[in-house]
């Protein structure tokens, strides 16, 4: 199974060329601090102890946070977290399995036990967190609008979105705020960003949703699209986590509260993308004088704009 779907990932990245990638350009910095086995970490989970691997679901379709790389290799953003929890519990950071999945496959694969935890673009809703927990806020998106250059909704207020048809993935944050917010308009879903662009390109939709991670690199590499100037849903991801495994989650939160102090987010962030994009993401990712929260007591899809 996990063949064909990076087999499937990689033929629709060919289809599209090169646009989305090159957001993902390598960075020529240090990468992430090696494993500190002095770091005062709580115990590993037992299973994961045991078996002295991760098991990791990430994106595959999604650059920068995670894709297929030149290589055939799974890479981004989120990758590279993963990657950073196997050197934190094994001093090797190849001390992990990656599954790809994707944003209506990713909480089912991480309930059915397919994986330890999901490191997947995961926006918090209060309604996910109902089937499982989340960790401490890793990085922080927020929604924008891609449009064709001539699109009446680049001057338009966002309520000019209703009866337009909009593409975006199913089972996402923003397949809900446009059932909620936008009911005269028609929702074009696909299981991947990369066919939702496809979509907005080829005429099917008037407009893609979507986190603004990987609409700049889009937009900044086809000179026929460009992003509205609207934000909306400003919420952060988390890493999923099944209910009731308190050790993990203590685990979880650890590692990532030592990468927040140790600014490994900001360089794991300028690995996977290129400089002239640092500036755009400056105050999304943990740093060591940072405070992140979920809208813990809003429910972010339901507030529509007037």
């Amino acid at each position: 199974m996990k063949r064909f779907v990076i087999a499937t990932v990689v033929a629709v990245f060919a289809a599209v060329a090169f646009t989305a990638l090159s957001v993902a350009a390598p960075w020529s910095g240090s990468a992430p601090a090696k494993a500190d086995t002095a770091s005062r970490m709580p115990a590993l989970p037992p299973e994961v102890a045991q078996r002295r691997r991760w098991k990791i679901g990430v994106k595959c379709d999604f650059p920068p946070f995670g894709y297929i790389n030149r290589q055939n290799k799974i890479d981004g953003y989120d990758v590279d977290v993963g990657r950073r929890f196997a050197g934190i519990a094994f001093g090797r950071q190849n001390r992990v399995s990656l599954t790809c999945v994707t944003t209506p496959s990713r909480i089912p694969t991480l309930q059915r036990g397919d994986v330890d935890i999901i490191i997947s673009t995961l926006t918090w809703t209060s309604a996910r967190e109902e089937i499982i927990d989340y960790s401490y806020p890793y990085y922080n998106a927020t929604g924008r609008l891609l449009v064709p250059n001539n699109s009446p909704l680049v001057n338009a207020r966002l309520t000019a979105l209703a009866g337009k048809r909009i593409a975006t993935t199913r089972g996402s944050i923003y397949d809900r705020y446009i059932g909620n917010c936008f009911s005269t308009a028609t929702k074009v879903l696909t299981d991947s960003p990369v066919a939702a662009l496809e979509n907005l390109r080829s005429g099917r939709a008037d407009t893609f949703m979507f986190d603004d991670t990987f609409l700049l690199g889009v937009a900044a590499n086809d000179t026929n699209l460009k992003m509205t100037t609207h934000k909306f849903l400003n919420v952060p991801y988390g890493i999923g986590i099944r209910k009731n495994e308190p050790e993990m989650k203590r685990w979880v939160n650890a590692a990532v509260l030592q990468m927040k102090r140790r600014d490994e987010f900001w360089a794991i962030l300028r690995r996977n993308s290129p400089r002239t994009f640092w500036r755009f993401f400056l105050t999304n990712v943990p740093r060591p004088k940072t405070k992140e929260a979920y809208p813990r007591g809003r429910v972010p899809e339901n507030e529509c704009p007037r």
